[in-house]
């Protein structure tokens, strides 16, 4: 069986041969291209199974070689490589067809597994087309093929959202691990009330994506070492509208997106941006208010050590009704420190495993 034909793109010529050595070495077969315009001259004389795309100087080009792709109609997944700074490219890069991102500096094995991944749902996507051409395919096997694509295409999107939150806490390196620790915090207070599984998802997706409008806030406030003034504080506010802006625009984040806006909302009205009250506040937002403020308190900042666990108990109490919902806090109660201190312990041990972390 002919190997399959895998497109890097890179226009550094160290960085290009690594890749093309490192996917030669597996077995793929490779071409490669130093610029956008060079594949799109291979594209159209040479059938591909996956395009590789690491263009440093210009993550805009890598964008349009993509817009290019689905313009055709063409089965083809593209891999984006693309520098932390770029996550607001990445995330539209992937709104506009690109099946996965992995950021610099990468891991071999990580960069195998998503072409591997990659190379597999492109063969199912073209079977899937084949088959509404007209071509005869058995409906248990079609049915088999989506589930797996589907399967494959949402783990893919997992590990991106991963890295986009990685990429948040290099921006913001006060607050790295941030994003993990309060996700697995919600997500254990959520299980403690009893939400419905089917609800997890979008809860954890919603709490680890909560501050991604921040990589719209600029350097200057965001990284501010002091206290911000009126006017500062207004634009820092605005990173919740940012990242529903950013978030509500992927079809299997849109549920997500009021968490991202609700975020800061506090069950007395008392929140931002809107002001809202008691049950307007999605409940994902209202958890997840809790677990944010559990880890603020607990964890280490430059200015200031982390408090214990059993501070972060009092401030949560004494705010039931007011920042946060009693229910919540209720059940927040209810379970020991000892569970939160594990689950920060297990967070710190298994950087980039979150998913295995939660359980979802």
């Amino acid at each position: 069986m002919a190997a399959e034909k895998v497109l890097v793109v890179d226009d550094e010529q160290l960085t290009r041969t690594i890749l093309v050595s490192l996917l030669r070495r597996e077995g793929y077969g490779l071409e490669s291209a130093r610029d956008a315009e060079e594949a799109l001259r291979i594209l159209a004389v040479k059938p591909l199974d996956l395009i590789v795309v690491s263009l440093s100087t210009s993550g805009e080009q890598a964008l349009r070689l993509v817009d290019h792709i689905r313009a055709r109609q063409l089965q083809i997944p593209v891999i984006l490589i693309m520098r932390a700074e770029e996550a607001e490219q990445a995330v539209a890069g992937m709104r506009n067809g690109a099946y996965d991102v992995v950021f610099r500096p990468f891991q071999n094995d990580v960069m195998l597994a998503a072409v591997a991944r990659g190379v597999t749902y492109g063969k199912v996507s073209r079977r899937d087309v084949t088959y509404r051409n007209g071509l005869e395919h058995l409906v248990e096997a079609r049915t088999s093929l989506l589930r797996e694509a589907m399967f494959e295409l949402e783990r893919s999107y997992d590990t991106t959202l991963e890295a986009l939150g990685d990429a948040l806490d290099l921006k913001d390196s006060e607050t790295e691990g941030h994003s993990r620790r309060v996700t697995a915090y919600t997500i254990a207070l959520a299980r403690r009330m009893g939400i419905d599984p089917s609800e997890m998802k979008t809860i954890k997706h919603g709490a680890f994506l909560h501050d991604i409008g921040k990589m719209a806030i600029p350097d200057a406030i965001l990284l501010k070492p002091g206290r911000l003034d009126h006017d500062e504080v207004s634009v820092m506010r605005r990173h919740c509208l940012s990242g529903y802006q950013i978030v509500r625009k992927i079809p299997f984040l849109k549920e997500a997106a009021d968490i991202v806006y609700s975020h800061q909302e506090h069950y007395d009205g008392g929140g931002y941006p809107r002001q809202l009250r008691g049950e307007e506040i999605p409940l994902g937002a209202r958890i997840f208010a809790v677990a944010d403020t559990l880890d603020a308190i607990t964890s280490d900042r430059p200015y200031r050590r982390g408090s214990p666990f059993s501070s972060a108990r009092n401030e949560i109490a004494r705010c039931a009704g007011s920042q946060f919902d009693p229910r919540v806090v209720d059940a927040f109660l209810s379970m020991p420190s000892e569970v939160w201190e594990e689950l920060r312990d297990a967070i710190t041990g298994q950087a980039g495993s979150l998913a295995r972390a939660v359980g979802i």
